[in-house]
């Protein structure tokens, strides 16, 4: 159950007002201010329609009734007519401008989340849910849209109506006035037990939802597990249990509304009951007019639905802080990774030389750029406290136009390595410069727009083929996007589809085979032309013959580029001008491929284990 409540903490609600929060929202509106200004403007004059009906109801009674003055109800029926026809437009131009309110503030911060989480560093998406991040983004923008165009604005309306029903019924008569308010005391306490339920019923069933999406997302993407090992009998009882609960959390706030409003309306009956009494009794004596008790009557219901309103919008404002208190969490997250103050850029004339000075990183280290407080040992593993280091002291250089290979057991930090120099994460000590201008000092733009990634996982996006190519960048050419397609062999089934370059691809790639996807993410590095290219095994999931063609376009294309090439199999760096091997995030040995065999250490190891056949006996 400890799991369970930390997973969902962040269902939890806070307060159901927070001034801090409502401040901050707030600040939306203020591009739209005259629009808001327009929609409470709407509100107060529809406000004052809500006292015409029962006025007219009074002077019918009290004057044109007893006078038989015809024309008079005549005119008093016209006035009527009019009212009910302005309220409706009131009312209708209001609906339209609030709920146009409420979608430019969904616009407008769904826009800057957005462009938020796109600045986020890496370290942020590795410790927070994908489906966390997506809950902000809508669902949580949606409540906040809600908010707006159902909330913050109509409430005005629903209070202008209380007070100016209020006022009409104290200038009327007082006396009555005051009679007709005495349920107030348990309308109060209706409504604090409502909220109080309503609450609690709500929180469960945010959690229950949360849970329920948990679940779902956790066994589609893994449902090949799932039919693998003939889970399905055991996960569709676990979802009917975790469904139930969200079940019954939905039916317990039902009945808390389904006792509410009718407990509303008894109290209205009673409101109504006490005009009836107090007034009849006052007609009898003489000191009250049918046309006044008419009036409240009318009043008196009319009085009560905004009560009904601001306990609804009670539960939508505390949903709408909670909410806004998760996306503010997320917007005030600042990323680790940023463009420098004061930026260096790079020569006019960029070599592509790539050098390491005594670089130190750990994932779970004290906090990026700053210095660890110890040191540890070779298993990475050091004093309590200590970062646990997954690069350790490392240093070398790559010359322009020189091919490095860099290979050694999995967990030898050699990905790491790579994520370090595209500057996905900062080191805690030490630093990485490219043709002598320290990475940290260049704009982010500047730097990766240098450096082409190819990586094992390969990502294509639900478009076609040419978006996936050049990513929607318009000044890259349709030659030069399939001069790279070609070179590197992918033009070849490219050509074969129904619809070319123009051949929409399913979620991730689907559609393609793993061996040409990994043809299109080589020709889409290639097409942004880099100076640097990185291969993370890269060839490590393509049959021998596409790997042939990548090794091929690889011997074209790296002449006078510099390469960092990572590679479980040995035959792909065989060809490298220099060979690192890593052990423990430390180089451990480096040379050519004749002299790391000769040598007889790690690299011998390893490439014995993948040519050498074991002997039989």
């Amino acid at each position: 159950m400890t799991s369970q409540s930390q997973i969902h903490e962040e269902e939890a609600l806070g307060k159901a007002y927070d001034a801090r929060l409502m401040r901050r929202l707030l600040r939306y509106l203020i591009p739209y201010r005259w629009p808001v200004v327009a929609a409470v403007a709407l509100l107060l004059l529809a406000s004052v329609v809500e006292l015409v009906g029962p006025w007219l109801t009074k002077i019918a009674l009290d004057e044109a009734v007893p006078a038989g003055d015809g024309r008079l109800l005549g005119i008093l029926a016209a006035v009527y007519v009019v009212s009910l026809l302005a309220a409706l437009l009131l009312q209708y131009a209001d609906e339209l401008l609030t709920t146009w309110l409420g979608q430019r503030v969904m616009y407008d911060l769904r826009t800057q989340i957005f462009a938020h989480l796109q600045r986020l560093d890496l370290r942020y998406y590795d410790r927070t849910p994908v489906g966390r991040t997506l809950t902000r983004v809508t669902s949580d923008v949606e409540v906040l849209n809600e908010l707006f165009s159902s909330g913050v604005v109509t409430v005005f309306g629903d209070v202008f109506t209380l007070v100016f029903i209020v006022g009409a019924m104290l200038i009327m008569d007082w006396k009555l006035a005051l009679v007709t308010f005495a349920v107030l005391p348990f309308v109060a306490l209706v409504a604090f037990l409502f909220r109080a339920k309503v609450r609690e019923a709500y929180r469960d069933i945010r959690v229950r939802l949360a849970r329920l999406n948990a679940f779902l997302n956790e066994r589609f993407t893994g449902i090949r597990v799932v039919q693998l090992f003939n889970r399905e009998a055991a996960d569709a009882r676990r979802f009917r249990e975790l469904d139930r609960d969200y079940l019954n959390a939905h039916l317990r706030s039902i009945r808390y509304y389904a006792l509410f409003f009718p407990a509303i309306e008894l109290l209205t009956s009673v409101a109504l009951a006490l005009i009836i009494w107090y007034g009849g009794l006052s007609l009898l004596g003489g000191t009250l007019t049918l046309g006044v008790i008419a009036a409240f009557l009318q009043y008196a219901r009319r009085f009560f639905r905004p009560i009904q309103d601001l306990s609804e919008k009670y539960n939508l404002l505390q949903g709408a802080m909670a909410s806004s208190e998760r996306i503010f969490k997320l917007l005030d997250t600042q990323p680790n990774i940023r463009d420098p103050d004061s930026p260096l850029h790079l020569p006019k004339e960029p070599r592509g030389e790539i050098e390491f000075r005594d670089v130190w990183f750990a994932y779970d280290g004290s906090g990026e750029g700053k210095e660890p407080v110890a040191t540890a040992g070779p298993s990475g593993n050091g004093p309590a406290g200590a970062p646990t280091w997954v690069i350790r002291g490392l240093s070398f250089r790559v010359a322009p136009g020189e091919r490095l290979a860099i290979v050694g057991h999995t967990g030898a930090g050699k990905t790491t390595l790579i994520n370090l120099l595209m500057r996905f994460y900062d080191p805690q000590r030490g630093e990485i410069l490219l043709d002598g201008v320290p990475i940290r000092r260049l704009p982010l733009a500047e730097l990766r727009s240098r450096i082409g990634l190819v990586l094992q996982d390969v990502f294509l996006f639900s478009h076609d083929v040419a978006y996936n190519l050049r990513l929607g960048n318009q000044s890259i050419d349709a030659a030069r996007m399939r001069n790279a397609a070609a070179r590197v062999g992918a033009a070849r089934f490219i050509d074969r589809l129904p619809r070319g370059y123009a051949q929409p691809l399913s979620e991730r790639g689907s559609s393609l085979s793993v061996g040409e996807r990994q043809l299109v993410s080589f020709a889409r590095a290639l097409t942004f032309a880099p100076l640097i290219l990185v291969l993370d095994e890269a060839t490590s999931s393509v049959d021998s013959e596409i790997e042939a063609q990548i090794q091929q376009a690889i011997e074209e294309l790296l002449h006078g580029r510099t390469s960092l090439v990572i590679a479980h199999r040995l035959s792909t760096v065989q060809n490298a001008d220099r060979i690192i091997v890593m052990h423990h995030g430390e180089i451990r040995e480096e040379g050519s491929h004749e002299e790391l065999l000769e040598r007889g250490g790690i690299y011998a190891r390893l490439h014995e284990l993948q040519f050498e056949r074991a002997p039989v006996g």
